[in-house]
C-alpha cells in the first residue's frame, strides 16, 4: 500500500494558466515557463542560482540548465528509463546528487555526477526489500542524509554520508523514536526532510498524528513532535522548509482531495519542537515549499501556488497550474518544477 501511495502521488491534473500575477507587499509574482523538451514528471529539483538548476523525475529523467531555462540538457544515467528520480542536490553547475524510487526494492538508488552528468556513480542500492527511501539533504557539500519508511515498522531509517554521496552507512537506529502505526514520510517532492546548519528536520503522515523528526547532530540523534497539520492514509506533512534553525514552514494536506484540504500549513518558531496551524492559509493540498529570503516564502501544488510575505502568516494565490516542487537559492533564484516537463523560474516585479 505504502510503495503505490507514493509511486501515484500527486497524479492530479488540474487545468490553469500557469503564469498569472498577485500582488502582495507592493510586488507581483509569476512563474516563466522555460522549453525542458521533457515530458516526464518533475519532482526533484535544486536551484544553484540565477542561471543553474537542476531537476528529476519520470522516465529516468535529469535536466540542467546553465542559461536560467533558455535550453536544457538530459544528462540523467544511461539505461535508467524505468526509475523515478524523486528528490537531487546539486552543488553547482558540475556536481549533483540523485536519489531514485521504484516498483523493486533494488530501484531505490543513488548516483553522483562531478562533470554535469556526462558520467555518473552508483554509490547506494537498496538491498532492504522492506525500505522505502523518500527524500534526502545535504548540510554541505559533503555531510548529507537520505531517510527511508520505517523498513520494520518501528523506526525511520537514516543513511549518511560524509564525502558528497560517494558512500553511503546506515545510521545506528537508537538515536530514532519509534514510529507510530502506519507512520511514513512522502517522496513527492524531494522535500520531506530538510536542513539548516548542523540541524535536520524531516516530516511524517499516513499515521495518527503528523509529526516532525529533528536531530541537532547530522542525523545521529533525533527527537518529535507532533503537529496539527492534518494527518491520515494519504494526508500529512509534504515538505518542510527552514529559514534559519529555528524558523520553519511545513505544508501538505491530503494529495486525493487536492482542492479540499485544509489544516495544511504549520510554522514553528522553536526549531520545530512546537507548531501552530497557518489560519487563512490556502486549504488546499501543497507538495513543495522554500524560503526565497528571510520573510518570502513560496508554496506550490497541484492546483497552483501561493507566497507569503510576512514569514508565513498570511498566504496570497499567484498562479493556478499544476507544480510538485520549488527550490530558492536566493532572492532572485526561485524554481519551480511539475508534471509534463514544466519547469520555470520566478520573476518578481514591484
Amino acid at each position: 500500500m505504502r510503495r503505490a501511495i507514493a509511486l501515484l502521488t500527486g497524479g492530479f491534473v488540474l487545468a490553469g494558466a500557469l503564469v498569472a500575477l498577485a500582488f502582495a507587499g507592493g510586488s507581483s509574482y509569476s512563474w516563466h515557463l522555460t522549453p525542458t523538451g521533457s515530458d516526464a514528471r518533475l519532482r526533484g529539483l535544486s536551484a544553484v542560482n540565477e542561471k543553474v538548476a537542476w531537476a528529476s523525475g519520470s522516465m529516468g529523467t535529469v535536466l540542467r540548465t546553465t542559461n536560467q531555462g533558455a535550453t536544457w540538457q538530459q544528462v540523467g544515467p544511461p539505461d535508467t528509463q524505468s526509475l523515478q528520480f524523486r528528490d537531487i542536490e546539486a552543488f553547482d553547475a558540475r556536481r549533483a546528487v540523485i536519489l531514485s524510487i521504484g516498483s523493486n526494492s533494488s530501484d531505490f538508488r543513488i548516483y553522483v555526477t562531478s562533470d554535469a552528468g556526462r558520467t555518473w556513480a552508483l554509490t547506494f542500492v537498496n538491498s532492504d526489500p522492506n525500505a522505502f527511501y523518500d527524500c534526502m539533504t545535504f548540510f554541505d557539500r559533503e555531510h548529507g542524509l537520505a531517510v527511508s519508511d520505517p523498513p520494520d515498522g518501528n523506526k525511520f531509517r537514516i543513511i549518511a554520508t560524509d564525502d558528497g554521496g560517494l558512500s553511503w552507512n546506515v545510521v545506528d537506529p537508537a538515536g530514532m523514536p519509534p514510529a507510530l502505526p502506519g507512520e511514513f514520510a512522502f517522496a513527492a517532492s524531494g522535500q520531506c526532510v530538510t536542513s539548516k546548519g548542523h540541524t535536520a528536520w524531516f516530516g511524517t503522515g499516513g499515521g495518527a498524528q503528523a509529526r516532525v523528526f529533528r536531530s541537532h547532530d547530522r542525523g545521529r540523534t533525533w527527537t518529535v513532535s507532533a503537529t496539527p497539520i492534518r494527518s491520515g492514509p494519504t494526508a500529512g506533512i509534504f515538505a518542510l522548509a527552514f529559514r534559519d534553525e529555528k524558523h520553519g514552514l511545513g505544508v501538505g494536506g491530503d494529495f486525493t482531495t487536492p482542492t479540499a484540504s485544509p489544516d495544511n500549513f504549520a510554522l514553528t518558531s522553536d526549531s520545530g519542537f512546537n507548531w501552530a496551524l497557518v489560519p487563512g492559509a490556502p486549504p488546499e493540498y501543497r507538495s513543495g515549499a522554500t524560503w526565497a529570503d528571510g520573510h518570502t516564502a513560496i508554496a506550490v501544488g497541484p492546483s497552483g501556488s501561493d507566497v507569503s510575505t510576512d514569514r508565513g502568516d498570511t498566504w496570497t494565490r499567484f498562479d493556478s497550474g499544476s507544480l510538485d516542487t520549488v527550490d530558492c537559492a536566493g532572492p532572485h533564484a526561485c524554481w519551480a518544477s511539475g508534471e509534463q516537463g514544466r519547469a520555470g523560474y520566478l520573476v518578481t516585479s514591484n
